[in-house]
């Protein structure tokens, strides 16, 4: 061994010996990773991240990936020629746009990162919300207020629903059996028909359910601001609905703010907000004191 190979190993023995703690302190653990945004459509950052999610299962910890593929639906939406209807700024989703909602979610993006998690040496499985019952849902009530007439009403969004109920049996059993569920949010209602679910709040609902140790929002943004621009390592719960009064917390990440919130009264230890297009963001927060994004906590 050369002296410029015995240092670069002298470099990786010393990083996982800052890891190890962290390791530890994970294993046997949960932890609920949210996959989307522009981390999505890179294929490098795709590889990294499969990488990331395999080195936890090799760690002992039980990751499950929930994804989200707005843009992909947009993509095959307008290959088929359906064209994209929008109330209050929400996109309705009629039968149609349900059909190819689940086609791509279930199907093409779903599997795309199962394989990309088993080229790395482990045993992922794709899934949705309706297999072995997991997830029910029920049609979303949606209201705004019409700027004409100041008065609220209530948005028919079609086929988008919320979550009522989560049935953890089937995710037990495949953490047992050392799988990796890579879970697409699509859930059926009651009534038989299929509905489509925001992903952020499908991770969050997943990881209350089953208490996870960590839930991760792989996003396009750092984490959370203050009101001087300047990057938050962790908040708490109180002052997430003090910066979403005062308008700290504005635009987009108010609702990925409120899943966080929503998903720490359903059990989740912590919640954290990071950018996706960092590479190896999952280990970085994960396995490192700095970590890599807002960590959200009771």
């Amino acid at each position: 061994m050369n002296e410029m190979e015995l240092t670069e190993a002298e470099n990786q023995a010393h990083l996982l010996s800052k890891a190890l703690p962290y390791m530890q302190k994970y294993e046997n653990k949960t932890v609920v990773v949210k996959y989307g945004g522009h981390a999505m459509g890179d294929p490098e950052l795709g590889r990294a991240f499969a990488r990331d999610i395999a080195l936890l299962k090799q760690s002992g910890i039980n990751p499950i990936v929930v994804h989200g593929g707005g843009p992909q639906i947009g993509e095959m939406l307008k290959k088929m020629n359906i064209e994209s209807r929008f109330e209050g700024g929400l996109r309705v989703t009629d039968e149609k746009t349900m059909e190819i909602v689940e086609m791509v979610l279930a199907g093409s993006i779903n599997k795309e990162i199962v394989a990309m998690i088993n080229a790395e040496g482990e045993w992922a499985i794709g899934l949705c919300g309706k297999d072995g019952n997991m997830v029910f849902a029920e049609k979303a009530k949606k209201t705004m207020i019409d700027p004409d007439s100041n008065i609220e009403r209530v948005l028919d969004l079609g086929y988008v629903g919320e979550i009522v109920e989560v049935d953890r049996t089937l995710l037990d059993l495949l953490a047992k059996s050392e799988m990796i569920p890579v879970i697409a949010p699509v859930a059926p209602c009651r009534d038989g028909h299929t509905y489509n679910i925001n992903a952020d709040t499908f991770a969050g609902a997943i990881a209350g359910a089953l208490n996870a140790k960590r839930l991760l929002f792989l996003t396009d943004v750092p984490g959370v601001m203050d009101a001087n621009k300047e990057f938050q390592k962790e908040l708490t719960v109180r002052q997430c609905k003090a910066m979403i009064a005062d308008g700290t917390i504005a635009g987009g990440m108010i609702p990925k703010v409120e899943t966080c919130m929503h998903a720490i009264e359903k059990g989740v230890e912590g919640v954290v907000i990071l950018n996706g297009k960092t590479p190896h963001a999952v280990l970085l927060e994960l396995f490192t004191e700095q970590g890599a994004g807002t960590l959200i906590v009771p």
